[in-house]
Parts: C-alpha cells; structure tokens; sequence
C-alpha cells in the first residue's frame, strides 16, 4: 500500500502539470525540493516519538476547551446544552444535540484566537513558519506570511497580513496565496473537527494541526505547478509590525465574540441549507431506475467519480466509493459535512489507515462555497485585480484539493 500511496504522490503533481497554464515553466528542481521538504516534515511529525507525543498531547487541550464549552451552554440552554437530564433519555445519545452542544466551541476558540493574537503569541510563530518557508520553498516574503498565516486563521484573514503587497505579487504568487486558503483550514473549527472526529480517530487534534501544517509547502507545491512565473518573481514582504486587533483584553473577548457569532451563524445557517439541498438530490435521484439493486444517491455518484482518485492515494479498492463519496461531499459541498459523515460510518466501512488518510485529504477549504468567499474577500481588498482573481477561482478549488490529496498520499506513504 505505501507503493501505491507513493505513485499517488507524483500522480498528484502530475494532475496539477496536466491543469499547468505554462507547463514549460514548471521547475522540476523546486517542485522536487518542496516534495522533498513536505514528505520530511510529515516524517518529522509523524514518525519522530517526543514531537508526536507533543502533538497527541494537544488532544488534553481539545477536552479542556469542550469542557469549558460545555460549562457555558449549559449555563445558558440547561439540559439542551450538555447540562444533567430532568429525565431518563428514551434512546442512548439522543440528549446530543449538535448545534447547542458541538458548533457552540467556534464561539470559544474565535476569542482564544484573538486573544493570542493580542498577547503577542501567534505572531511570533507566523513569523517563524513565514521564514521557514522562505529559505525551503524559495518563495516571496508575501507568499511566505500568508500562507504561514492560513496555518491558524482563515482564507480571507491570512492575505490581511500582507494586504499591501497585493496590488504587486505575480499571478503565480497569487495563485499560491489562494492555494493556501483552499488547502488549510481555519483555528477557529480544528476543535471542533477533532470533537467531531474524535470518538473514531485516535488523536484527531494533532492530526487535523499537523494537517494545517503540512499543508503550506504542499499548497506551494501545487500552486507553483499550475500557475508558474515565466521567470522567478519574488515579491518581499517581511511581517512588519501587525496592527493591534484590539485595544484590550476584555475588547479582544468582545471582537472575538462577535466574529465568532458570525461564523457560527454562517456554519448553521450553510448546514441546514446544504443538507436540505442533498436530501432533496437524492430525491429526484431516487426517481431513477435502480442500479446495482441499489437506489441513485449524490454519494454514490460522486463515490464512482473520486474512487480512482482516492484509490492513488492509498485507499483499499474496496473502501474506493466509501472514501470517494466523502472527497465528493467535501468537494461540492465542504470538510465540515464530510467529517461528520465519515464519523458517522458504520464499522469496517473504512480501516484506520483510511480514515487517517482520509482526515488529511479532507482537511482543507477547497469548495464552492468557500471560493465565494475568497473571491469576495479578495475582491475587496484589491478591487484593481477583482477580474484576476475571478479567473483564478476555480483553479483554486482543484489546486487545494489536489494539496490535500497530495497530503493524504504522503500520510499513506510515512505512517504506516
């Protein structure tokens, strides 16, 4: 299988020179090396005991940040909230119930980020990833920021950091900052991931922080194959000075809250909507002849379409549709409803070298709905380059997914 999660590796690279708009371009020497630097920094934090301690130990912090979460929303919502039962449940974990319970921790981890940010913490550590990724991925002191920041925050916060050097970047290197948005996912919903992901993968935190990581030189990778620079442009951009996010500890609480209210409105409002619209495909869909003695689904469909995809990067042929349905919901829908689903299968649907790999492949922004929202967040902070942007959008999507399948091949390769 580590052969087989080995070809997928360069199968990846491959459909990215194959999407290439100057294949000529294409250095073979630098997408070598950040190959080189991607698959050693899995090995790193994967393979190497005391750094993978340090990671599983991280899951300590999940459980603490869930039960403080669960102190305040049952405060707030009593029993509805996680708070003791005034009855005996009729049916075994039918007192969970998800958005009072599970999607309130954005709320908490909104404000824990902004905090950090306050105090100093996070960026120190952006500054370092940023300078890490200049000298191994020889990459612009723009790119480098940005796409270090998408390690902790999202695809339209990272880009701030490095707003003023946006009108001047390259196509490539823009190409490469909305490959990092597509391919990482925000701090803000990793706990609630690994709460999501927990009961079914072992040490979900680490794994899902590792995957942000890993996830910046993959994005450079891939960026750099489907959208190089005729000639090698670098912009600069060291991380000056950030502008305070607030004025204070208790404003940082206050800003952090409302953002996060927001993004919690947002995760509701795009689950009911999305979950409705599947339930009404595979109704319509269900009016077709049955196939295979089995009615047509959207996750069948897409489960035949990413089957081969996800069999490349290491997945049994006999688990293919189960984890292709998963990388289709992902795709078309997001990350959020394809962890659930995949928490969700029933035992044996996916061994547990294929629900880790899947955890990478999965683990990032790339989707439609997303892409709204880098568009319109880059559209505003360089309306000037709107038109650009716009075209590059949908090559975003098929590069992010490509770095996080690019990631769970190398996952597959290391791990195990």
């Amino acid at each position: 299988m580590r052969l087989q999660s080995l070809i997928g590796i360069f199968a990846m690279v491959a459909i990215a020179w194959a999407f290439s708009e100057n294949r000529r371009a294409v250095s073979l020497k630098r997408i070598g090396i950040g190959l080189a630097v991607t698959v050693a920094l899995a090995l790193l934090l994967l393979k190497v005991k005391p750094v993978r301690d340090a990671f599983a130990a991280l899951n300590g912090v999940v459980d603490a940040i869930a039960a403080a979460t669960r102190a305040g929303t049952s405060f707030v919502f009593g029993y509805l909230g996680g708070g003791a039962l005034p009855f005996d449940p009729k049916f075994p974990g039918g007192e969970f119930i998800f958005a009072f319970q599970a999607l309130p921790v954005v709320l908490i981890m909104s404000v824990l980020t902004t905090l950090l940010f306050y105090w100093g913490i996070l960026p120190p550590v952006i500054r370092f990833f940023s300078w890490a990724l200049r000298r191994t991925m020889f990459v612009g002191g723009a790119v480098g920021v940005s796409t270090a920041a998408n390690i902790f925050v999202g695809q339209v916060e990272a880009p701030l950091f490095v707003r003023p050097y946006l009108t001047r970047v390259s196509r490539g290197e823009l190409f490469i900052l909305m490959t990092g948005g597509m391919a990482g996912i925000a701090g803000t919903v990793m706990v609630l991931y690994a709460t999501i992901l927990g009961p079914v993968i072992p040490d979900a935190f680490g794994h899902i922080l590792i995957a942000s990581v890993l996830g910046a030189p993959a994005a450079i990778v891939i960026g750099q194959v489907m959208v190089p620079d005729p000639e090698d442009r670098r912009t600069g951009g060291e991380l000056g000075a950030l502008e305070p996010v607030a004025s204070s500890t208790m404003d940082a609480i206050v800003k952090g809250t409302m953002a996060g209210v927001e993004l919690l409105i947002n995760i509701i409002a795009m689950l009911i909507v999305l979950v409705a619209l599947v339930h009404l495909t595979n109704a319509i869909l269900a009016l077709a002849p049955n196939v295979a003695g089995a009615p047509i689904s959207l996750q069948r469909v897409l489960g035949t379409i990413m089957a081969p995809i996800v069999w490349l990067i290491g997945i049994p042929w006999a688990e293919a549709e189960t984890a292709g349905a998963l990388m289709g919901v992902k795709t078309i829908l997001n990350e959020f409803i394809a962890y659930v689903d995949m928490s969700k299968l029933p035992a044996g649907a996916l061994s547990e070298r294929s629900r880790l790999i899947m955890l990478y492949a999965m683990c990032g922004f790339a989707n439609f709905g997303s892409l709204g929202i880098m568009i319109g967040g880059l559209g505003v902070m360089v309306p000037e380059r709107r038109a650009e942007i716009v075209d590059l959008g949908l090559k975003s999507i098929v590069s992010g997914t490509l770095a996080t399948l690019l990631l769970g091949a190398i996952v597959g390769l290391v791990a195990f």
